[in-house]
């Protein structure tokens, strides 16, 4: 039994199946599996224990019993389907909460023209048992190795199959701006841009990971740096990442103290815990101006208003200093 756990095209399954056929020596009867992981980073071996479910796609009942019994120990959800449906539900699974993301910041978009909070607007929604709460948080968008890369393969297996998926590309478009997006407000506030010092607190895609790729601070940092910013920069643990990847011009702290040390701005791109629980008061002693751009709304406006900064999250009112 050949089990293939990548996400991987509608077909594929039958692909391998053809390819094994055509390089085998001597008739070997074999059979080709769909059985996708959903692994997150940062909490990979808790979901190998605890998968929400398992999904197991085979060309016959016989083949699939053979990978229940497997699985049987860990007493999960399992669920039997044929190779190309299991190889669907994982692209449709990540494009479905793809699409929640993009959906709620194109929310925050309204919400920031409209004068409403969509923080608030959230949690009315999550209430909502057919909506649920997950993924329903307004910020910077979606990146790391797999949504990215799942949407942009189904838009495209779609559109080889002869359907223009236009929902999925509206998704794609509207994660695609969000960076340009936060880099235009912080540009409102701290033009011009070539005399100001911006530090930026969190480089991953996500936080408890060091995984640079698609990571958002690449698009913001990039842009603010072709604007003429001064950039430093934080990070608990993907800094040595981030060196690869980022414009040389960034300065590297060992602190979000020390990054924050003289600048104009903050703006927080990964919400790590770290920064969650940051003494404010510190920070804003060592800014040359406390003013702050929150780009996962961390932080709680009424409490940054008290500690006298000027504030600017994601579809809420910003607080401006009188």
């Amino acid at each position: 039994v050949v089990v293939n756990k990548s996400t991987v095209p509608v077909g594929t399954g039958e692909f391998v199946r053809e390819v094994i056929e055509r390089h085998q020596r001597q008739p070997v009867p074999f059979d080709v599996v769909s059985n996708p992981e959903f692994l997150r980073e940062g909490s990979a071996i808790e979901d190998t224990r605890r998968p929400d479910r398992i999904v197991i796609g085979a060309p016959t009942q016989q083949v699939a019993m053979t990978l229940l019994e497997l699985y049987a120990p860990l007493e999960r959800p399992m669920i039997i389907t044929d190779v190309p449906s299991a190889e669907m539900i994982k692209y449709a699974s990540n494009a479905f909460l793809a699409t929640k993301i993009s959906f709620i910041n194109a929310i925050a978009n309204i919400c920031e023209l409209g004068g409403a909070d969509v923080t608030q607007v959230m949690k009315g929604m999550g209430l909502d048992a057919r909506i649920n709460p997950a993924f329903l948080q307004a910020g910077l968008g979606y990146g790391g190795s797999c949504f990215p890369k799942d949407t942009d393969s189904l838009v495209h297996t779609a559109a080889t199959l002869g359907y223009k998926f236009d929902l999925l590309r509206a998704v794609v478009d509207i994660n695609a701006g969000r960076s340009a997006h936060f880099v235009s407000m912080i540009e409102r506030a701290l033009a011009p841009l070539p005399a100001r010092r911006v530090a930026i607190l969190g480089l991953a895609f996500k936080p408890n990971t060091d995984d640079m790729r698609e990571a958002k601070s690449i698009d913001v940092i990039t842009r603010l740096a072709e604007l003429g910013a001064t950039i430093s920069a934080y990070d608990p643990v993907a800094m040595p990442n981030a060196r690869k990847v980022l414009p040389t011009v960034v300065e590297y702290a060992d602190s979000p103290y020390a990054a924050a040390a003289g600048a104009d701005g903050v703006a927080l791109i990964t919400e790590w815990n770290e920064f969650k629980f940051l003494n404010l008061e510190r920070l804003r002693t060592v800014m040359r101006r406390p003013v702050v751009f929150d780009g996962r709304n961390l932080w709680e406006a009424e409490r940054m208003r008290r500690l006298g900064f000027e504030y600017y999250s994601i579809g809420r009112k910003p607080v401006r200093r009188s």
